[in-house]
């Protein structure tokens, strides 16, 4: 939840200064620079604890500690694709498809509830994060000019 948090609060931000500076707001260039903001942070956690992460992974995946740093570096990649005019289009699919791939993990901290570090122990927690996961998709694909929904148009 925290990563939403960050990724909220960066938006709401960007769309402040947006605001202030030009007297508009650009929402998906606001809603880029907030999850850049978050990918960055957590991407870098990823490679700088990576043990926090590995008892999330489900037992079938192998090499756990290799797809986290894996995941770390695809999250640091995705945030700097975002930023880059033209690397958002295929960055916004590319972190679509991360956000599917890394919702097993998700979906096994809500059926085990598995104490990791830095997160709440309660069970609710980790099944209140699950309708998040949509989001994100969404989150990156409108970001990105993928997608224009649910407005008609979208500034690039």
């Amino acid at each position: 939840m925290a990563f939403f948090a960050i990724m909220g609060v960066v938006t709401l931000a960007a769309a402040a200064v947006q605001l202030l500076a030009i007297g508009f707001v650009d929402y998906p260039a606001a809603m880029r620079w907030g999850m850049a903001a978050a990918l960055l942070l957590f991407g870098t956690d990823h490679l700088v604890k990576p043990a926090r992460y590995l008892p999330m992974m489900p037992n079938v995946v192998p090499y756990p500690r290799e797809i986290v740093l894996f995941t770390g570096l695809c999250e640091i990649a995705g945030a700097i694709g975002l930023l880059i005019p033209l690397l958002r289009w295929a960055a916004g699919l590319a972190l679509a498809v991360y956000f599917v791939c890394v919702f097993p993990a998700n979906i096994k901290n809500a059926l085990q509830g598995q104490q990791i570090d830095g997160l709440p122990e309660a069970r609710w927690y980790y099944w209140a994060r699950l309708p998040f996961q949509p989001l994100a998709i969404w989150w990156a694909l409108f970001s990105a000019g993928v997608t224009a929904w649910p407005l008609s148009h979208v500034a690039a």
